[in-house]
């Protein structure tokens, strides 16, 4: 059988893609939150799926090894940009622009819980806002304060200084009906794709425009990521997960 994958077209799952075309794996663009759906459906076989979407999908998919995204003291990629102080956020309307529940629960838990921030409301970015949340390559595009929001929070910064731990974005999922040869073609591919793609990242000297990024800066936000969790990730996600409880 064909093995089809969620491909989502952001720098920090590029390296777990790197391998698989070569090996017939069949990617299909998804954005974050229409993983777990896919998933599901059995649209695809596999992809990176965020955390706050796993539980719903333990009865059909189990985690690939212990394959993640996760920021270990900055996300660079998620950033809040405002346009005053974050303490000064009560009641302000907060443009996004199709986050995932993850990322989202993350900026309400870091406004509520560390900052005392309450009455935020989220809005298309065409509506009058206070704030912009940016993320994945969106972020990395817009990384930088804007005019008329002077004010930059990474995300995950933000976590690392309020609890000492990483973050975890997602973790790779597949479904649990697929043949084993195909699954062992898929975890290999994960594994000599991260090796090989970094390899290559090490290599390049060309600037990625698209994301206006110097070669140095890809490095170091690359560099600034983990994609196979260990303890520190494990009690990462057990302290969001206590937190988000208290959101109700």
């Amino acid at each position: 059988m064909p093995i089809t994958v969620g491909h989502v077209p952001n720098l920090e799952c590029e390296a777990f893609y790197f391998d698989m075309e070569r090996r017939g794996i069949t990617l299909l663009d998804l954005e974050p939150n229409q993983v777990a759906d896919a998933l599901a459906e059995g649209e695809i076989d596999a992809g990176p799926v965020p955390l706050l979407d796993v539980p719903r999908l333990e009865l059909s998919a189990s985690p690939i090894q212990r394959f993640c995204v996760a920021s270990v003291n900055r996300a660079v990629s998620c950033v809040l940009i405002s346009n005053r102080e974050i303490g000064e956020l009560s009641d302000a309307a907060i443009a996004v622009t199709n986050p995932d529940s993850t990322t989202l629960n993350l900026l309400r838990v870091l406004l509520s819980q560390k900052h005392g921030i309450g009455g935020v409301s989220f809005v298309d970015r065409d509506a009058d806002h206070d704030a912009m949340f940016l993320t994945w390559n969106q972020g990395l595009r817009g990384r930088r304060a804007i005019r008329g929001f002077p004010h930059r929070y990474d995300l995950g910064e933000e976590w690392q200084e309020w609890t000492g731990l990483p973050f975890v974005f997602n973790r790779w999922m597949y479904r649990s009906d697929m043949e084993r040869q195909d699954f062992v073609i898929l975890q290999d591919a994960l594994f000599v794709g991260q090796e090989d793609w970094m390899n290559n990242l090490y290599k390049s000297t060309g600037p990625r425009n698209d994301l206006l990024m110097l070669p140095r800066e890809v490095l170091e936000y690359v560099q600034g990521l983990r994609f196979f969790m260990g303890v520190p990730e494990e009690r990462a996600i057990a302290a969001f997960r206590e937190k988000l409880a208290l959101l109700g």
